[in-house]
């Protein structure tokens, strides 16, 4: 395909660049997998001739959206019931579903829960992802089976091994080296490698020293949940005196390759930590609500300048719903309806998520970024205009307006069907996953595994 030049035509082009210029009658120029031009369609119309024309009339053109902390098995859950008592705090959902189904993931369940994930995320326009999974029992080479599922709907993923030492450090270690394993494998393609420990309540100083050590001699992007529960706070005053941004302060573990996930727990002086050190935070506001954990200090984050990308952790994969709660939920915190715009939440999921793992050829749509592409097909009941573009985005969209989607200059949604695989066929082979696996969590449910000191 290199050489091939592909024009997507006469749509309303949200570039997200640092202009934030929008083209109500623009088009894209594709050369191979790059952008090589972005413009007013009649000037682009007189300056090439392509190879291939897609159409984007009566479309919204946005780049592709990059979800900057998932669980994709996850999937596997939905719907699920432990015949337990409901959780009444974060320690207790982990506990009781969580780590039992941890425990019971299969290789065959990690692939499974990869390939339906993905194709949800390119059904709803997700088109770049940073995934943990954690399955102790699954373990070595695992992570060549997340990639399996992800390379067979053709978007891109960031994937990682949630190392733990919940059950022994061996087993730490042995999930960095997963993780260190797949990022000396794949350092370039769709699928990249990152380093992942759980949290700072589940693994040792030692640990996470060595983690990071090995990460950066690698030049590979870090995520770790952090103080996403009060547990976590907890855990590390009582064992460490600190905070538990000074305590991953304190190990040398922030820094510019380090995206935090959730940061709902903090106080000021852990802010201005994370500012310090040029981490970015993972926000996920759906799982924060389902979790009932609190509501992370976004608009204080933005305000310091601290580069905050939005997530799902594993729960509601459409972007657009968690753009809409991240968009919604600060003003309920606040009591005040300025807070976070349509085009702040917009940011969270494109550029500013590109930032935050350091993707410059993705997030926007200018020349030379790679040709990743959404397109959106709406009925819109009120004028589309410049200025109305991001509150529709956020407040009138949702992921079952995604029409066609490109990742790399390739369709893989086509008028809203997969071009790669069959959706029958990905979801067939996902329920039956889940079906055994919700046989072994019903036979767990009883044993709670409890949290060893770490």
């Amino acid at each position: 395909m290199a050489g091939t030049i592909t024009v997507v035509e006469k749509g309303f082009i949200v570039t997200m660049d640092t202009r934030r210029s929008v083209y109500p009658n623009g088009s894209v120029v594709i050369e191979g997998d790059r952008i090589v031009d972005v413009g007013e369609a009649s000037s682009i119309s007189e300056s090439y001739k392509p190879d291939r024309v897609i159409s984007a009339e009566g479309c919204i053109v946005t780049p592709g959206f990059i979800c900057a902390h998932t669980h994709l098995y996850g999937i596997l859950l939905r719907g699920a019931s432990s015949g337990l008592p409901p959780p009444t705090d974060f320690t207790q959902s982990l506990q009781r579903i969580w780590w039992p189904m941890d425990q019971a993931m299969t290789h065959r369940d990690a692939y499974a829960s990869a390939l339906a994930s993905s194709l949800e995320l390119l059904r709803t326009g997700t088109t770049t992802f940073a995934d943990t999974f954690s399955g102790p029992n699954a373990l070595k080479g695992v992570l060549d089976d997340v990639e399996k599922g992800v390379d067979e709907v053709g978007i891109r993923g960031i994937l990682s091994f949630e190392a733990t030492e919940r059950r022994s450090g061996d087993e730490g270690r042995m999930g960095v080296e997963e993780n260190l394993r797949f990022i000396k494998k794949r350092k370039q393609g769709l699928c990249r490698g990152m380093m992942s420990l759980h949290a700072s309540f589940t693994v040792s100083d030692d640990l996470i020293s060595f983690a990071a050590e090995k990460a950066r001699e690698l030049k590979a992007p870090m995520t770790i949940h952090a103080a996403e529960g009060k547990g976590d706070l907890h855990h590390n005053l009582e064992r460490y005196g600190l905070r538990t941004l000074e305590r991953l302060s304190s190990v040398g573990f922030l820094g510019p390759d380090v995206v935090l996930a959730h940061v709902v727990h903090v106080n000021d002086d852990e802010l201005r930590l994370i500012r310090g050190s040029g981490a970015a935070v993972a926000h996920n506001p759906m799982s924060n609500m389902l979790n009932a954990v609190g509501v992370s200090p976004v608009d204080e984050m933005l305000k310091m300048g601290i580069c905050v990308a939005l997530g799902n952790d594993g729960y509601i994969f459409d972007v657009f719903e968690n753009m809409r709660s991240a968009f919604l939920s600060h003003k309920l915190k606040r009591c005040d309806p300025r807070v976070i715009s349509p085009l702040q939440a917009l940011e969270m999921a494109t550029v500013d998520a590109a930032r935050a793992y350091g993707l410059q050829e993705l997030g926007s749509l200018e020349k030379g970024k790679k040709a990743d592409l959404v397109l959106l097909r709406p009925d819109l009941p009120t004028p589309l205009t410049p200025s109305s573009v991001y509150g529709h985005l956020v407040n009138t969209l949702g992921g079952g307006d995604v029409d066609t989607v490109l990742v790399d200059g390739q369709v893989l949604l086509e008028r809203g069907r997969p071009t790669k695989l069959d959706p029958a066929r990905a979801y067939g082979v996902c329920r039956e996953a889940a079906e055994a696996l919700w046989v072994k969590l019903s036979a767990a449910s009883s044993q709670v595994d409890f949290l060893k000191s770490v």
